[in-house]
């Protein structure tokens, strides 16, 4: 990988890292509902969960797809169905003050981990570095490259979405302005699925 291809795919990861998805908009819900301390198996699960399955595609899982096109369709229909869930879960949690532990619990490690492999924006992220910043003659270098750079992204960025959420967590102190940012929280996990609805 070149410096000048290097620098374009550090672009592509801050600015696809950042956006709001279903991770980044879980991980803010969570740190609203839950705290930074409770969050950090999610956060964990997502760190390792994608910077495995970005390994796993650019070993060749991603060829699957290519051979078996309903895998694909599969996939989407079980992400929305999952999605569309998780975002009646956050627009209807109820306000826990402090001090108080949720009647919910947050997301584990595992349900993290497993949740990239329905999270179309993941697929999304590593098909098209893979694809996009690799060249066939040192692919191996390119794939550790795009694993190691991934798995830094996502810790920067999964502690700054549940710093954001817990900030407003100790801003939101009136339980109407609670509902009401679950509520938009939950329509952003929806609105997350537009990306997928298009292709």
């Amino acid at each position: 990988m070149s410096f000048d291809t290097f620098l374009a795919f550090i672009a592509f990861t801050l600015t696809a890292g950042l956006t709001p998805g279903p991770n980044n908009m879980m991980l803010m819900a969570s740190g609203v509902n839950y705290g930074f301390r409770r969050t950090l198996p999610h956060m964990a699960g997502v760190i390792g969960g994608f910077t495995l399955m970005t390994l796993l595609l650019g070993l060749g899982l991603g060829q699957l797809f290519t051979a078996y096109p309903a895998a694909h369709t599969v996939l989407k229909v079980a992400g929305g169905t999952y999605l569309l869930f998780l975002a009646w879960k956050v627009a209807t949690a109820a306000r826990v003050e402090e001090g108080e532990i949720a009647a919910g619990a947050p997301m584990t490690f595992v349900q993290a981990v497993l949740f990239q492999w329905v999270n179309i924006k993941a697929w999304f992220m590593g098909i098209t570095a893979l694809a996009t910043y690799t060249v066939a003659t040192r692919y191996a270098a390119g794939v550790a490259i795009i694993v190691a750079v991934f798995f830094l992204n996502s810790i920067f960025t999964s502690i700054l979405w549940t710093l954001f959420g817990t900030g407003l967590r100790h801003i939101l102190a009136d339980p109407r302005y609670y509902r009401w940012i679950n509520r938009g929280l939950g329509l952003a996990l929806v609105l997350s699925l537009w990306p997928m609805l298009k292709h």
